[in-house]
Formats: structure tokens, sequence, C-alpha cells
């Protein structure tokens, strides 16, 4: 049986699809009807977290590949990933210094003993990431939040006076501090605002393969309750945002307990960024309730991600709906976290991830390098990874993965300020996620990685409206008054 979705119909829905057998975030207008139909109940008056954004990074290495394309396929990705007719992303990152996704190591302070930071200077980011980032900016309808993320200080701060690894010295507590401030200043010059920053990427380290720096968590928390914190207070920038921590979920206790140790360790950190590299599939609610429970009232935002240690697969859909990628986990880890690392489609890894995410209070969820080339860099460690846009520019080719779609479902319609809503799913095998933007439009994410169509009905107070998803497939729903 088809059910055509009309106006007359009882809740008005707009729904896209992206799914293995080839949609694309393809509106869809029929929906096949069983009498044994699942129950997606919607709670709008149940309001948890309020969404901040979402979106990827500003890398060197994408900077450079856009660089090397032709304009009109630098355009067409740009506005893919920023212009409201795309993927609308709202919030992103950037990496102050350069990571493994630069092309070389650098410093903005590469003055040894520079202590005032006199010769601070972003001129290295001034070819690439700042052009990309400013026409970013002309794409966006509505604008994005940046932060910064440094992945070390220059090696002459540091105890082991390397580019890898080591800790800052003490006596660079506040010049690292002004180091802060400064970039904020030096972007503004160029017309980009800093919304906020993380302390650290991984300040547990990388396996010292490239760019780190680390802290303990009371490390961290003393560097940001007596200098950084002060620091961009007197400087007028009290109202940028520092998040702690930057890692892996499965360490997160011990680091919000930290900073949210009591008011005064408190009073500066605005919330925690967490990565998701601890598990291809294992959200870590606990984890993420905890950190919750632990300062309610703090951005909790998962501000990085990507299919690791992975070259990338180039113009097949089919690939990215399979078991078929591996992480850095499936040969490094530990044999007691084997289990958290299995072969995953990388599809399901990105959906399930959001979706788990906003149910258990992440409001911001950020993406890696939003363009990498087939062999999955430039990368200056050779560490390849995907992207959701992946380029050939020697010929010019650019190749929008599933990944981009999949992102698109959520960052295209659940937009900053939404709040997210409680939903009750009596199917197992579906994932649910929901939203309430500003307008008043509901979006609703659902994940079928079964190899059948699932029917659902979904209802809103006394209306409801039957509705299908294909098998192996991602579909958003958006209802209107």
């Amino acid at each position: 049986m088809i059910v055509g979705c009309s106006k007359e119909q009882n809740l008005n829905i707009d729904v896209v699809e992206t799914s293995a057998s080839g949609n694309k975030l393809t509106p869809i207008t029929e929906f096949s009807e069983s009498d044994d139909a699942s129950s997606i109940k919607l709670l709008p008056d149940e309001q948890l977290q309020t969404i901040t954004g979402f979106g990827g990074a500003f890398t060197e290495s994408s900077a450079y590949l856009l660089n090397k394309l032709s304009k009109e396929n630098r355009k067409k990705i740009i506005d893919a990933y920023f212009s409201e007719e795309g993927a609308h992303y709202s919030l992103t990152r950037s990496h102050m210094n350069s990571c493994d996704f630069s092309l070389s190591n650098y410093s903005y302070t590469p003055v040894e003993g520079d202590k005032d930071l006199e010769h601070f200077s972003i001129e290295e980011d001034k070819d690439d990431l700042i052009p990309f980032i400013k026409d970013a900016m002309a794409a966006s309808t509505d604008g994005f939040k940046i932060f910064g993320s440094p992945w070390t200080a220059a090696p002459w701060m540091k105890d082991n006076n390397n580019w890898v690894g080591g800790k800052l010295l003490p006596e660079y507590y506040d010049t690292w501090a002004l180091f802060f401030s400064k970039y904020v200043d030096a972007y503004k010059s160029e017309g980009i605002d800093i919304w906020g920053f993380t302390v650290e990427n991984e300040p547990l380290g990388n396996g010292n393969n490239w760019e780190s720096m680390h802290y303990t968590p009371d490390e961290m928390t003393n560097f940001v309750q007596n200098h950084l914190g002060p620091k961009l207070e007197a400087d007028g920038k009290g109202g940028i945002k520092i998040l702690g921590y930057d890692q892996n979920r499965e360490h997160l206790k011990e680091w919000v307990d930290s900073q949210f140790k009591n008011e005064e360790t408190s009073k500066y950190f605005d919330g925690t960024a967490i990565h998701w590299y601890a598990s291809t599939f294992e959200v870590f609610p606990e984890e993420l309730q905890y950190a919750h429970n632990k300062a309610p009232n703090k951005y909790l935002i998962q501000s990085e991600a990507c299919v690791d240690a992975q070259v990338p697969v180039w113009q097949d859909d089919e690939w990215y709906w399979k078991k078929e990628a591996t992480d850095w986990g499936w040969t490094w880890a530990p044999e007691k976290d084997k289990h958290l690392h299995p072969k995953y489609a990388p599809v399901y890894r990105y959906a399930r991830d959001i979706i788990g995410c906003l149910n258990n209070w992440v409001d911001g969820w950020v993406d890696w390098n939003m363009v990498l080339d087939k062999e999955g860099g430039p990368n200056w460690f050779k560490n390849w990874c995907v992207a959701p846009v992946i380029v050939d520019p020697e010929n010019d080719e650019v190749y929008f993965t599933p990944l981009y779609y999949t992102l698109s479902h959520f960052s295209k319609y659940i937009r900053p300020d939404a709040k997210v809503i409680g939903v009750e799913n009596n199917d197992e095998e579906l994932m649910v996620t929901a939203a309430k933007n500003l307008d008043g439009s509901i979006a609703v994410v659902i994940l079928n990685q079964t190899d059948k169509t699932k029917q659902f009905s979904l209802s809103l107070g006394e209306k409801n409206k039957p509705v299908s998803i294909s098998p192996k497939a991602i579909q958003t729903i958006v209802i209107t008054n």
C-alpha cells in the first residue's frame, strides 16, 4: 500500500533521505504502510540541550587543496558546505600553529625567547586558511561560529624543545596565554571573529607522532584558572568561550571533575570538548551524561571526528555503506580494547554517533577535514584519513562522498539554538533524535541500518503520519505548522 504525502494529511512533513540504494538528500513523497508499523512519538514539551551547531574544521591541508582546484570547483565545495542550499555549517574549528594536517611544522611565534610575542604573526595562514574561512563566511547566510585549537606551542616554550610531546614550561604560561589573545586580534584584523578556543588538542598525546603538548587535568585547569582566563578577561575578551579537555570520551570524567571541581576552577571554563576516537561505535553515554550532570549549564561539544588511519575510497558510494573501514585501533588498540574498534561502515559511524551524542546532552558536533585528496592528505606525517569531500587536484575532480550527505542531514535541518526534544521510539532497529528549531519547525533524524524497509507512525500531540524509511538509510523529517 502506498500513501502519498499531501497537505491534507494530519501531520505536515517534508522528508529527505540518503540511502545505500542511491538517494542523496532526496525528497521522499510516497511511503509504504504496514499494519505492524512501529511508533515514534515526539515530546516537544520535554526540552533538553540547546544546539550550538554542526560543521567541520578548516585545516591547511583542505585550504591548500581548494587553492589547487579551478575557481568553479573551489566555489562548488565551499557553497556545498556553507550556503543555505548546501550543508549550512554553523560551527567550525581551526588549528592554531601547525597540526598533522598541515604541509609542515610552523608556529606563529618563531623567535626563541620572545616572551612578549613581539614577533607574533599569522602570515603562514594568509595564503590558504584565511582565504578559505573568508570565502566560507561569504557563502554563509547565517554566519558560523569558529573556535581555535592549538596542537602545540613552539618548541622553545616546551620542556623537550620539540614539536611532538613534552609540556609547556611554567615560565611560559603567561606567554602562552598571551598567544591566545594575540590570535584573536590577528584574526580580527583579517575580518574573522573567533568565538572560542579549546585549550589543547589531545592533551593526553597522540603516541608522540605529530604535534602535541601534554597536560594532566589539573595542569590544564591551573593554566585556564590562573593564566588563560584572566588574560582574556584583562584584554577585554572575556566573552570568548574556553572549552577544556578536547580528547576521547573514555577519560571524560576525570577531566570534568578537575575543571568543575568548585566555583574557582569552573569560572573560566565554558564547557568541554570531546573526540570520538576511543571507539568506532561506542558513544560512551555514561561519560557524556556524567559530564552534563557535573556542569549542566556548560557546553559539551564533539570537536573532532573522522574515519582515521584509512585512505579514502574514490567515487565508490557503496564502500561507505559497507563494514570495510578500519581505524587506528583496528591495528594498534590493546587487546582489552579491540572490541571497541571493529570494521564499521563509515555512514553508520557518523550517523550513529551524532544521534547518540544528541541523545546524551552533546550540543555541537564538528567533523575534521572538510576536503582531502585521494591519498587522504596532504599530511606531513602521512597520517591518512577520510573526509566527506575528496578531490583530485591534478584532474580538477570533486567527489562528494555519502559522508557529506550524512552530515547534511543534521547541519542543514537542525539549526543553532534549536532545542533537542524528547522522543519515544519503540523500534530498537531504528535510531532517532529530534530537535525543535527557533522557527517552530521540528527536525527528526532517523537511521535504519537494517536490510529492510521500516514503517512507523510519526506522532506529534494528536497528529500523526505514516512514514517509511528505506533499507540502509538516514532520513530527516521536517515538521512544519
